[in-house]
């Protein structure tokens, strides 16, 4: 996936990427805020939560963050109800266990909090070439457009997913409509693509973005909840924090 975003279609997602994110988080507030996977997009950049953590999966590489953490997203290294907003770009599609993380991101946010999330959508011109080109590689020819590792899920069944987990989905939107083309100056060319398909055929495109955010039954929120502190797991994690330990990071003000 690190290496598919170079790539002119890669870029052309990354863009469109970064501007949704941009969007969706910068009106979120809290205190601590979560990362998972896919470093190469900034996905908190434009949020003013004073905490940020960058939680790598396995096979991917640190930027310059403020923290870094690399943990199994089946298994995150915080207590319960202890984050107000996790980003998860691409990171349900490149898991294991898709499901399990999404479980594992509800019981670390705190009621009310938020999830975004981005994936690659099957419905759509993208996802149809990668198909195509998945049943050409069995019969030992074609090439895949889109990353190999990962598996699609489907938007609906994102939803389904959410709904079951006692999330209420806020926004969902489609983006990028230009056909799966493989070099900046066709891509270039079909820009006028993406207005049209954004107005006439939306859930074709080749990317779905979604907020959701953590229902509990039978809670009710009442004023403004007291500064607190992402309490970590003992289970000892990989971690760097730009020369600091987590110990002398939880100790200033």
């Amino acid at each position: 996936m690190q290496q598919w975003f170079e790539t002119p279609p890669g870029r052309y997602l990354h863009a469109w990427e970064q501007q949704a994110f941009d969007a969706a988080v910068a009106d979120v507030f809290g205190y601590h805020a979560l990362q998972l996977g896919l470093p190469e997009l900034e996905a908190l950049r434009m949020n003013r939560i004073p905490h940020h953590w960058m939680g790598l999966q396995q096979g991917e590489h640190p930027r310059e963050r403020n923290y870094h953490l690399v943990a199994d997203s089946h298994a995150l290294p915080f207590e319960a109800n202890s984050l107000d907003l996790v980003v998860l770009p691409h990171s349900l599609e490149l898991s294991a266990d898709p499901h399990a993380t999404l479980r594992e991101v509800e019981r670390v946010l705190v009621p009310e909090g938020r999830v975004v999330i981005s994936g690659l959508n099957p419905a759509s011109l993208w996802g149809l070439r990668q198909r195509r080109a998945r049943l050409l590689q069995r019969l030992g020819v074609g090439q895949l457009f889109l990353p190999e590792a990962g598996e699609f899920i489907g938007y609906r069944r994102l939803r389904d997913w959410l709904r079951l987990l006692n999330f209420e989905v806020e926004t969902g939107r489609f983006g990028c409509w230009r056909p799966a083309l493989s070099t900046d100056k066709w891509l270039a060319r079909y820009e006028w693509m993406d207005a049209v398909g954004e107005r006439w055929w939306p859930i074709f495109g080749a990317v779905y973005f979604v907020v959701a955010i953590k229902r509990v039954r039978g809670m009710r929120l009442m004023g403004s909840p007291l500064r607190r502190r992402a309490k970590i797991a003992t289970a000892p994690v990989p971690l760097a924090n730009r020369g600091q330990s987590v110990h002398q990071r939880e100790e200033t003000p």
